[in-house]
């Protein structure tokens, strides 16, 4: 099945590095889950960032802890089935595997938060040593 970036999904990019998008237009190409990316998941300031922080939704403050989103070195992402978004760990898992795949396809090293020990963060990738 092919899948599309919506216009939201790409502007929600813009301000994300170049290698990271590439990435992302792979795994869609890939992927056997349609996925998108949301409002705040890609390049964020820091007043978005603490905001995000405030909310508990980071472990980021954006001020003292930055976050990769601020350097457009991340992006978070949604599994989009029948319809309508989801986080469930079936599906994002899915779609983090289309990522992990799309990076060794173009050779960028990439990191999922869903493999993090002291913070799960489903929707996350990173590049990684950027």
């Amino acid at each position: 099945m092919t899948f599309k970036f919506s216009k939201s999904s790409i502007k929600n990019m813009q301000g994300v590095k170049e290698p990271l998008i590439k990435i992302a237009e792979r795994a869609l190409e890939i992927s056997n889950v349609d996925f998108g990316v949301p409002f705040d998941g890609g390049y964020r300031d820091e007043i978005t960032q603490h905001n995000l922080f405030i909310k508990g939704r980071s472990k980021a403050d954006g001020r003292y802890k930055k976050s990769k989103h601020q350097s457009g070195d991340a992006l978070d992402f949604f599994a989009y089935v029948d319809g309508k978004a989801t986080w469930d760990i079936v599906y994002m898992s899915q779609v983090a595997s289309a990522f992990l795949q799309a990076a060794i396809d173009l050779d960028y090293k990439i990191q999922w938060g869903g493999l993090w020990k002291n913070f799960q963060d489903l929707p996350h990738i990173e590049l990684k040593d950027s």
